[in-house]
């Protein structure tokens, strides 16, 4: 029997690496396993990990030690960070680059590092459309992850680059979906004018990271973007009035609203909303849904993705 490949999944309980880790568990004849990496192997989500067959390994982003360890005999790794954590981009590139120190020295044969493109590319800091961020950043949870792409580049890693979508789960768990009017209807507020937004269930984006496992070498050096539908804030607000069964109104604002609403990363999301819209072509033209289909069959609709979770949206 062929040995199987072990990928080492760095945020195994989160959205994206914990739906990468069930992706690999669920397919029996697929000749990977999972070393599932958390900070607290004793949790309900590490369990049922274990119980699916992933081995828990302890590992901590802040120490490179941990993780070369945890990367030891390793075929691969998916490498991850989580700017809302902290909120803190040093904090978030520190965490990456120890990724990929401990990855060169554990001598994987295929990385991935889910990253974001870097808005600044596009939008100068010296270009008043937007306001500047920490006093170098547009977009602080873009430009931190791709900023820190170079430190993969450097050591000479076979990475492939994923850049995931807006999650649909934001309409769930933060507070992005629709909130009632004074006249009792549901708006849908973004600042997002008449553009279209790639949008992803999180747990696709870990489904189509396996198929880049599963295609190898041949993904190495790519830079692929990932999307389950490209919506307007007007379709979005049709399919939620369809799967919620009462009136969905869009409510586009602009985004220094969006940005003075006060809420921790407001600024942030209102600059992050305003690249979507100012920059739609670009961003939407880095993610496609047709290669994202071709690496995860299973690749879920915004009306397939209601059908499961409109009930759990929160309707205040």
């Amino acid at each position: 029997m062929t040995e199987r490949k072990t990928i080492a999944v760095v945020g195994a309980t989160g959205a994206q690496g914990g739906g990468l880790a069930r992706a690999i568990l669920s397919d029996a004849d697929g000749g990977f396993s999972v070393r599932a990496l958390t900070r607290r192997p004793e949790s309900e989500p590490a369990m049922a990990l274990a119980e699916k067959g992933a081995k828990i390994v302890p590992a901590d982003l802040d120490d490179v030690e941990s993780l070369r360890q945890a990367f030891d005999g390793c075929w691969g790794a998916f490498c991850v960070t989580n700017f809302w954590e902290h909120f803190s981009p040093d904090k978030e590139q520190a965490q990456a680059r120890n990724q990929a120190r401990a990855a060169s020295d554990a001598g994987l044969h295929h990385v991935i590092w889910s990253t974001l493109e870097d808005t600044r590319d596009f939008i100068p800091l010296d270009d008043d459309r937007m306001p500047t961020l920490m006093g170098r950043y547009k977009v602080p949870h873009f430009d931190a992850k791709g900023e820190v792409d170079q430190a993969f580049r450097e050591l000479v890693l076979p990475v492939t680059f994923l850049r995931a979508a807006f999650y649909w789960e934001n309409l769930i768990y933060f507070g992005s979906g629709p909130k009632r009017g004074e006249d009792g209807v549901l708006d849908l507020v973004l600042p997002l004018g008449d553009a279209k937004m790639p949008g992803i269930a999180a747990g696709d984006i870990g489904r189509c990271a396996y198929g880049i496992f599963v295609d190898g070498a041949a993904r190495v050096g790519q830079t692929i973007g990932v999307a389950g539908e490209h919506l307007s804030g007007m379709e979005m607000a049709t399919e939620m009035e369809r799967a919620l069964g009462e009136p969905v109104r869009y409510v586009p604002i602009d985004p220094a609203a969006y940005r003075a609403l006060g809420f921790p990363g407001a600024e942030d999301l209102g600059n992050m909303f305003q690249f979507y819209r100012d920059c739609e072509t670009v961003h939407r033209g880095l993610r496609s849904v047709e290669l994202s289909r071709e690496l995860n069959p299973s690749l879920q609709s915004f009306s397939e993705w209601l059908e499961e979770n409109a009930g759990k949206i929160p309707l205040e």
